[in-house]
Order: C-alpha cells, then structure tokens, then sequence
C-alpha cells in the first residue's frame, strides 16, 4: 500500500475537479462512465455549485453512456455540457442529458444521432435476443431524443435509421444545442 506522500496525482485533473469542470475527451466505455460518475457524484456532495462538463468523443458503449446520462439528471448539482470536436453517438446520449437551456458547443463542433449497433454472433437464439435487445435499445434513444429536443418520435425513428450527422446550426435547429459559444462568458 502506498503512503500518501507516494501517490501519484494529475494536476491538471485536479485543478479542473476544483474548478468543478469535467473532460470526456475519449471513447464511452466502462472506465470512462466509472471515472466521470465519481467525478459527478463527488462534486455534488462537495456542493450544488454548477459543474461545467467538455465532451469531444466519438461514442461508444450505449450503457456506460446511460450510467454517464442517468448520473447526470441524478445529481442536484446543474451541469452545463459543452460540446467540441464532434459529440457522437453515445457522446450525443450524454450531451442530452443536460436540460436543453445548459447545452451548449463551441463553434466548429458536429453532433451525430443514429440507432445502436452491435456485434451480434453465436447460435440463432441468441442472435435472436440480441437482435430484440438492439431493438429495444433503439425505440428507447428514440424517445430520449425526442423528449431531448422536441422533435416528433416519428422523424427521430426515421432520421436514426443512418448516421445523421449535424453542423451547429443544424443541432440548434433540431433542438439538440441550445447556443453556439465562443468563450467562457458566453455560458450562463
């Protein structure tokens, strides 16, 4: 076991912690869900001061999107999401999880909906049930979008259905961005 004095820690990260800004610069997996719904959990036990959440990630694993979206809403604290780079897939699940008025992208940002994928293989029963399951999954991000943006369930089933990818304009139109930022006192 380590003594304090021995650990090693990230300045960066801790600086931004205190800061109660959050990164989500990678692919949506389980370390990242663990790590950022630490952070989150943590920081609203610290207090219910705003917590500012950057994301620039390609998605990822629908479910530890889920456990990132879900801690999200969970928390008293409110949090601000600021997209860059290109928030998609899973990363557009998260991204969602803020009310409508804290969603907020840098200017050269792209914004990607589509329906869940999965690398489905066994015997046919079990492809079977996967493919349900995909199903499911798909119905139920439709609805989160929906509900997310004001769009009609229909036109999400069908704009799902490919990669629909989105420049700012297009995402403050489809409900997904609430405003186009260009610096820190733009965030309100």
């Amino acid at each position: 076991m380590k003594k304090e004095d021995e650990r090693s820690f990230d300045p960066v990260a801790d600086r931004l912690i205190s800061a109660r800004k959050l990164l989500i610069c990678e692919e949506i997996n389980q370390s990242v869900a663990k790590r950022v719904m630490g952070q989150l959990l943590a920081m609203a036990d610290e207090s219910d001061q705003d917590i500012d959440l950057f994301i620039n990630s390609q998605g990822g694993h629908v479910e530890a999107g889920d456990t990132i979206h879900d801690v999200i809403r969970y928390v008293d604290a409110r949090v601000r999401i600021i997209g860059t780079g290109y928030v998609a897939s899973a990363g557009t699940h998260i991204f969602l999880a803020a009310e409508k008025e804290d969603r907020y992208c840098l200017p050269n940002t792209r914004f990607l909906i589509h329906q869940p994928s999965g690398g489905v293989g066994g015997q046919a029963s079990d492809i079977a049930i996967q493919a349900e399951q995909i199903i499911r999954m798909r119905e139920r991000l439709a609805q989160i979008i929906a509900n997310a943006t004001g769009q009609p369930i229909e036109r999400v089933r069908t704009d799902i259905e490919r990669d629909r990818w989105m420049t700012t304009e297009e995402a403050i139109d489809y409900g997904i961005v609430s405003k186009v930022i260009q610096s820190s006192k733009d965030v309100g």
